[in-house]
């Protein structure tokens, strides 16, 4: 943190209005929301009829009502669901209760401060007195807020739950003669004034025993004890609201008709979380203890992100008094595909972690101009940028002017100064952050000295009213020399503000001529720059915790370094699939694994290898670009749906006519249609040839429609998945028989849910010409 002193204006009425600027009181009351497309929620009174289940009787057809009223046990399910929601509506109608009166107990507390607070600072005992009373209101204020926090935190989940109160049903018994206990688990857990648990957090350690997926004897670990149990039986439920739909009792994951049911639904434009249909495999990533770093090697569709974003809520849960969403970075593959996750932890009551690309964190810790560039580093180029840093010393041409605002504030001698203050302590951390210090002492000296200046006092109190206000919270009026002196302080300290921060992030010393000396270079790429900054100043976070990356295969071993050094002190969580990897030079999963063990982590594996998007007809398809030893271990879970359409052609025109056929035909179909251009210069050409018909192109401002026809780069279907995809140039010359290209059209192939359209203006790859169909 930059080191700025306060200005101490406050005696000489240049002071600050501490009780309206420190705390906040809690907003005016509004009316609260369950987020349903719908808007305001409707309490429903169980007791009486249900329009929206008599529709759906009406649209089901009179027999299947009547069969639900015949089973005693859909019934008596549907009973403990009305009673739920009917404790959640009396919740929910408390809570606003309570937060409606706090807001106007706050109104009314409001009037009386303004009242009796007068801001008195006639002389030093007053002014004392005065900071007496807002340390008091702000004690005040704080207890408002934290119970108005909790109380719209007891709202969102209550708001939650009423969506869907749960999904599942287990019964256990615990102890042979014991009467088995039935615990309802949803997406929060909620218990009544009576402190009996309505619903059990899907995170809490007894709803493992539902995911593991097969009745009989069972455990689950709680508190540091294993508790043995026997499941009797495991219930899912279809639930909107207060309707019961339907329930499923299966006693092994191949039954998982929720799952089914889930994965035969239309794409829609933005990720839905799974906790209803986690699958045992996913569920030992999700629930996996925590270690130094856990790298997850899962196929194409296997739920990799769905296991990533639920592996983060159940952190959340797990940590809910220490690990705060400020603590935990998610590093994506592009914006578009940040967008399309953006909703999944929200809807599950949870904030979203700091998410960003590797490009965007790279600006974060990089001037503008230096954030750009190749990323094919190798790593010996940073193995050898920490065995020069070990011999380092500071020369005269490593440092830079201090200048903000025009004005130069500290010069590049007078940093030399500093440095030969420490020249016995080697250059690195250490030696920069005892010249940190000494250079936050030099620029308030600095400043300090100008405040004295009659050119600094006649600006400050020249300043217009609005100025005056947002820098001192009130017009000044100074009437004696040190009041002046402290006033011009005050406005210096927030007209050069940035040279504070120029100094807390070591922008005085010449990075690029301290590398290029070092390493004998003409210039440093990006990676080898922020590593070198890392390694002569000791940048980066200690304070997150977790550092989650999607897609790690497109990642160098480089880049993963920077990572690791900048968090050094997080855990981290590695999600990709070998098979995916579409740039050269990226690290393989042993490289990865290797480069974490060496900087001292422990690194653990799991394996995803069910796929949960494709039909088993894409699946065969692209499972057939897979190492052979893989391939037989791939299974689907989808139904059969359409067969691949494979085709090449031999004339250009009748080339395009397909093309544009496909893409009109696409625009017919429900669901959401890609068309993969394998890069940049093939999609312009594409747009090129169809012209009007072209669809829209998405890129890193665009966010991805529910429905339609898009045209996007493999970069940036990174991640995502369609109803249809179309690859429109699977020739030799685009795919050829080495393993990135194998890879890039095993990506292409699989962003696919139920139909694929493969067409080469030409022979087609031999990567597919076992499967090739004739125009």
């Amino acid at each position: 943190m930059a080191r700025r002193p306060h200005g101490g204006a406050r005696i000489c009425h240049c002071t600050r209005d501490t009780f309206s600027t420190r705390r906040r009181f809690p907003s005016a009351p509004t009316r609260y929301k369950t987020d349903e497309p719908q808007g305001e929620h409707v309490f429903t009174d169980p007791a009486q009829p249900n329009p929206s289940r008599q529709a759906a009787c009406d649209a089901n057809g009179r027999a299947g009502c009547a069969e639900n009223e015949a089973d005693p046990v859909f019934q008596e399910e549907q009973r403990h669901l009305s009673e739920v929601y009917a404790a959640l509506c009396g919740m929910k109608r408390a809570i606003v209760a309570k937060i409606e009166k706090l807001d106007s107990d706050v109104a009314a507390d409001k009037e009386m401060l303004a009242d009796e607070l007068t801001g008195n600072f006639a002389s030093m005992g007053e002014a004392f007195e005065t900071y007496a009373e807002f340390a008091s209101a702000n004690k005040s204020i704080d207890l408002y807020n934290a119970a108005q926090e909790l109380n719209f935190q007891n709202l969102q989940k209550v708001s939650l739950l009423l969506h869907q109160p749960y999904f599942a049903k287990v019964v256990l018994q615990f102890k042979p003669g014991d009467a088995p206990k039935e615990l309802y688990i949803g997406n929060a857990g909620i218990s009544d004034e009576n402190y009996r648990r309505l619903v059990v957090d899907w995170r809490s350690p007894v709803a493992e025993t539902y995911y593991n997926q097969e009745n009989g004897p069972t455990s689950y670990v709680a508190n540091g004890r294993t508790i043995k149990a026997d499941l009797k039986l495991r219930r899912q439920f279809d639930i909107e609201a207060d309707r019961l739909n339907a329930y499923f009792d299966t006693t092994v994951a191949i039954q998982d008709a929720m799952l089914l049911a889930s994965l035969s639904q239309e794409r829609t434009s933005r990720m839905k979380d799974i906790t209803a249909t986690i699958q045992k495999e996913q569920n030992e990533v999700i629930r996996h203890q925590d270690c130094d770093v856990l790298l997850v090697n899962g196929i194409a569709g296997s739920g990799k992100t769905s296991v990533l974003m639920q592996r983060i809520a159940y952190l959340f849960y797990r940590q809910r008094e220490t690990l705060r969403p400020e603590e935990v970075y998610l590093i994506t593959p592009n914006p578009v595909f940040s967008r399309y996750i953006a909703q999944v932890l929200p809807d599950l009551g949870e904030r979203n972690p700091e998410t960003m690309t590797f490009n965007q964190f790279m600006a974060h810790i990089m001037p503008p101009e230096r954030s750009r560039g190749r990323s094919d580093v190798d790593l010996s180029a940073l193995e050898r940028i920490d065995e020069a840093v070990r011999g380092l010393r500071f020369e005269p041409d490593d440092f830079k002017d201090i200048v903000c605002d025009g004005t130069q504030l500290i010069s590049a001698g007078q940093i030399r100064q500093a440095a030969d203050k420490f020249k016995r302590i080697p250059a690195g951390p250490h030696l920069v952050t005892l010249m940190r210090e000494e250079l936050h002492k030099r620029l308030n000296s600095r400043l300090r000295q100008m405040a004295a200046s009659e050119r600094a006092q006649n600006e400050a109190t020249s300043l217009s009213i609005q100025e005056q206000v947002r820098i001192f919270h009130e017009t000044i009026a100074p009437q004696t020399d040190a009041e002046l002196r402290e006033c011009a302080l005050t406005y210096l300290n927030d007209r050069y503000a940035a040279a504070f921060d120029i100094v807390e992030r070591d922008e005085w010393l010449r990075i690029d001529r301290i590398g290029m000396r070092l390493l004998r270079a003409e210039g440093l790429l990006p990676v080898e720059w922020a590593y070198l900054k890392m390694a002569v100043t000791g940048m980066g976070d200690a304070s997150v915790k977790y550092v989650m990356i999607d897609e790690v295969q497109d990642y160098t071993c480089a880049q993963l370094m920077v990572l690791r050094r900048y968090f050094r002190r997080a855990h981290f969580l590695l999600l990709g699939d070998e098979n995916q990897a579409i740039k050269a030079h990226t690290a393989s999963f042993s490289e990865v694994r290797s480069l974490f063990e060496k900087t001292g982590l422990h690194v653990e594996e799991c394996r995803l290898m069910t796929s949960y998007r494709s039909s088993p007809q894409i699946t065969r398809l692209f499972s057939h670009l897979m190492p052979e030893e893989d391939r037989i271990r791939v299974s689907s879970v989808q139904h059969m749906r359409e067969e691949p359409r494979i085709a090449s052609f031999s004339d250009a025109a009748s080339y395009e006519g397909a093309l544009r056929e496909t893409v009109e035909r696409a625009k017919e179909h429900a669901g959401l249609t890609a068309v993969i251009a394998n890069d940049r210069a093939a999609l312009k050409r594409i747009a090129k040839m169809l012209g009007d018909a072209a669809p829209a192109v998405i890129d890193d401002d665009a966010t991805l429609p529910a429905r339609g026809v898009v045209l996007m780069t493999l970069e940036f279907a990174k991640g995502l998945e369609f109803d249809h995809v179309v690859i429109p140039d699977a020739r030799e010359e685009v795919f050829g028989d080495d393993r990135v290209a194998k890879n890039r059209l095993y990506t292409s192939i699989s962003r696919a849910t139920g139909r694929i359209t493969i067409l080469a203006p030409g022979p087609i790859t031999p990567l597919l010409q076992h499967e090739d169909r004739p125009a």
